[in-house]
């Protein structure tokens, strides 16, 4: 890929919400999914190939790669396993599923191989109706974090100590104390707020020098923060709503970013014919490995 500092479009698909992009070093492929849609994708930029897309009977809110075959789904009200092979999904775990107006969101798998995902409340206004939970092997789930109204932003310092979080009505981005031979979750603390900015926070990953990078929907651009909350770099790009990042390539040099074209006007959707695409750009930096689910 011949790609610059600054963002373009490496695929025009069109997503309806894209999001829970992944790069899969074993096989140098993104993985992501369409949420509204009720797909999910896999590509390998590059290639002269056409992206996969797995129909799904239910919404997939996060995905994560597994330390075994298969692909971790959180599902609308709980988690599974998809066969990469054929698309059929095993179903493994409920969550909330006496709740209504909630789905599974955003999600990410932690250093020691657990799947965190956090819900959100369909409603208007989102309600904190939701919660952070956890899916470790022997498909056991735990809650991390009540009173949820849309999670976002999940990831972790370079030494695993450290969650990245936010309920994203409350535009902020909370960091918390992370224990990673238990899961258990500390108190927060504020690590950025969006207050004077464009947008919220969406989804976020954290590089090889435990800098943040945010998508921040509603606020077409990407904004890096030290591990001290500020600012460091700003990268516009063409679409309002970026959602969520990835670290990939040969060398992991490269961010994959995906958007959604869900939210806006017919005449906002005129004037950003590549909302829904798949961007990527050279950032300067290298990321992390993604961590994967052990089942």
């Amino acid at each position: 890929m011949q790609l610059t500092e600054s963002p373009q479009v490496i695929l025009d698909c069109q997503n309806v919400l894209g999001e829970s992009i992944l790069w899969d070093d074993r096989t140098n492929q993104l993985w992501w999914t369409n949420i509204h849609a009720r797909e999910v994708w896999c590509w390998a930029p590059g290639q002269q190939t056409s992206p996969r897309i797995f129909a799904m009977q239910q919404r997939v809110g996060a995905i994560a790669l597994c330390e075994g075959p298969g692909i971790a789904l959180a599902l609308e009200k709980g988690f599974g396993m998809m066969d990469t092979a054929t698309g059929a999904v095993e179903w493994c775990a409920d969550v909330e599923s006496a709740v209504p107006d909630t789905r599974l969101n955003d999600g990410r798998v932690d250093p020691a191989g657990r799947f965190l995902c956090g819900g959100m409340h369909e409603g208007s206004p989102q309600l904190p109706h939701s919660a952070l939970w956890r899916w470790e092997g022997n498909n056991q789930v735990s809650l991390c974090l009540p009173h949820v109204s849309c999670a976002n932003s999940l990831c972790w310092s370079p030494d695993g100590n450290t969650l990245y979080f936010t309920d994203m009505p409350e535009g902020t981005i909370n960091a918390y104390p992370y224990n990673p031979d238990t899961g258990e979750v500390g108190e927060p603390r504020l690590f950025a707020d969006l207050a004077e900015q464009p947008g919220l926070a969406d989804g976020s990953v954290v590089d090889e020098e435990g800098y943040l990078w945010n998508a921040q929907w509603g606020g077409a651009r990407i904004v890096r923060y030290s591990p001290d909350g500020a600012i460091d770099r700003i990268v516009s790009l063409p679409v309002d709503n970026p959602t969520c990042l990835t670290f990939g390539g040969p060398q992991r040099d490269v961010l994959f970013i995906t958007s959604a074209w869900w939210g806006l006007t017919e005449d906002q959707r005129q004037q950003q014919p590549f909302a829904g695409s798949v961007f990527a750009f050279r950032p300067g930096v290298r990321g992390q490995r993604e961590h994967r689910f052990h089942r």
